[in-house]
């Protein structure tokens, strides 16, 4: 009995010190993985916190350049700049005294805001806006990356740290929420969530008028920002343009004037994007109601576009070398590859830009088409049948004789709400076999039609 009572008590001390041994190790466990989350947690908000020093940086260092433009004095104040933390750090703001009489001498300033993400080769691009940038100050270079992809950081800081251009980060690396059965078009979300990002940057924390947005893949010709420089008052000033881009859809070297085109502007219902410029007035509109993906199909549709034009020359002046991407280099082997980049620098401050305003254009431009000859594009395409020289029109009447005869022609035969690419009042003009073509709908034309798309 006695021993059996022994037994019973080390059986229970043993038993207890098992319990006593397990709440331990569960306590210590639970710790290890509470000083882990924690750990875990100060790294993200150190990181983010990082993120947030350095967008403050940039801010900043833009501020300081445009003190360094103006000579403030305590008389005579017209106007305050607000400039503010970015997104998710505390509201905290600072003021700037600007006046108004020193902002005009100095002229409108044009950042070139150059959206990038994994792609190291912008250091090709870099290289070639600041080879043409005539002026630093009027153009300041802003880089917004996304993706936090390393290599291409390191590229982009080497030219930050030389004070070559302002790097401002997208903060939000989340993955976004992407309908089923879009999975794999997950990159065209993260990009207009990047636009939407880098364009308020630009608008509300940087406080310019106007951008020029290009992309990391964009060679820029020589002329680049006199083209954009002289097309911004007309932009500013006619209410029917919504945009001015240095793309032609149908810019190969086969479709364009390679002798006289250089100096050539047209007005285009089509939206180009690929090196484009708008104004603060237009994101004021477009802001709150941006896009969570397909941002330029969106910008395409009627109800963005609003009848207005974009801007676009005869020979581009932007040229992708980016095959890869998201779009996995659709239309870069057929189209893209061959886009002509201007050679010929046109000074455009010494053009004449009235001629572009829509109640002059659209007269001269409409009578001029219309009054042209009528041929087949099989006859264009072979020029053989045609005993005459000058400029003729190629009429269609259905999305299929169009694009028929645009791959007849090769252009590019697609419609984005129902506009054809370079397309003005339903009329696409190329240069093919040394004359003027106008691709144009009859003349009782009544409108685009949402369902050629």
């Amino acid at each position: 009995m006695k021993y059996k009572r022994l037994g019973l008590i080390v059986a229970f001390c043993f038993a207890s010190w098992l319990v006593l041994a397990f709440v331990i190790f569960n306590e210590n466990s639970a710790k290890k993985n509470y000083v882990e989350t924690r750990k875990g947690s100060l790294l993200k908000y150190i990181q983010e916190l990082e993120l947030q020093i350095s967008q403050q940086e940039a801010t900043y260092k833009l501020l300081v350049e445009k003190l360094e433009k103006l000579e403030p004095r305590p008389e005579n104040v017209l106007h305050t700049l607000e400039l503010k933390e970015p997104s998710g750090s505390e509201s905290r703001t600072s003021s700037l005294a600007i006046k108004q009489d020193e902002v005009q001498k100095q002229g409108v300033v044009l950042p070139v805001l150059v959206f990038s993400c994994n792609r190291p080769d912008i250091r090709r691009s870099l290289d070639g806006l600041l080879k043409y940038r005539p002026d630093a100050k009027k153009f300041p270079i802003i880089v917004s990356q996304d993706c936090a992809h390393g290599a291409t950081a390191k590229v982009i800081r080497s030219y930050s740290d030389a004070s070559q251009v302002t790097y401002i980060q997208q903060p939000d690396q989340s993955e976004p929420i992407v309908p089923p059965g879009e999975a794999k078009f997950k990159g065209y979300f993260k990009i207009a969530r990047h636009y939407l990002f880098g364009l308020s940057q630009i608008f509300r924390t940087f406080n310019y008028t106007a951008v020029i947005i290009v992309e990391d893949d964009l060679d820029v010709a020589p002329d680049f920002f006199s083209y954009f420089a002289s097309t911004y008052q007309l932009l500013q000033n006619d209410p029917t343009l919504w945009c001015v881009s240095a793309w032609n859809d149908n810019g190969k070297a086969s479709l364009v004037d390679m002798q006289h085109g250089s100096q050539i502007l047209y007005r285009s219902d089509f939206f180009p994007g690929l090196g484009w410029m708008i104004t603060k007035e237009l994101w004021d509109e477009l802001e709150p109601k941006w896009p969570k993906s397909y941002w330029d199909d969106w910008m395409r549709r009627p109800e963005q576009r609003k009848d207005r034009a974009c801007l676009r020359p005869e020979i581009s002046r932007t040229r992708t070398f980016g095959k890869i991407g998201v779009s996995n280099g659709m239309f870069f082997d057929k189209h893209l590859k061959y886009i002509k980049l201007n050679e010929m620098p046109v000074d455009f401050s010494k053009q004449n830009m009235s001629q572009l305003v829509q109640t002059a254009y659209d007269a001269d431009y409409i009578r001029h088409v219309y009054s042209l000859p009528v041929v087949s594009a099989t006859d264009v395409r072979t020029n053989v049948n045609l005993p005459f020289e000058g400029p003729v029109r190629i009429m269609y009447h259905t999305k299929d004789t169009f694009k028929n005869a645009a791959k007849l022609l090769g252009l590019m035969d697609d419609f984005k709400s129902g506009v054809p690419r370079t397309g003005y009042h339903g009329v696409v003009s190329v240069f093919l076999n040394g004359r003027r073509v106008y691709l144009a709908p009859h003349s009782n034309w009544k409108g685009y039609d949402l369902t050629w798309s």
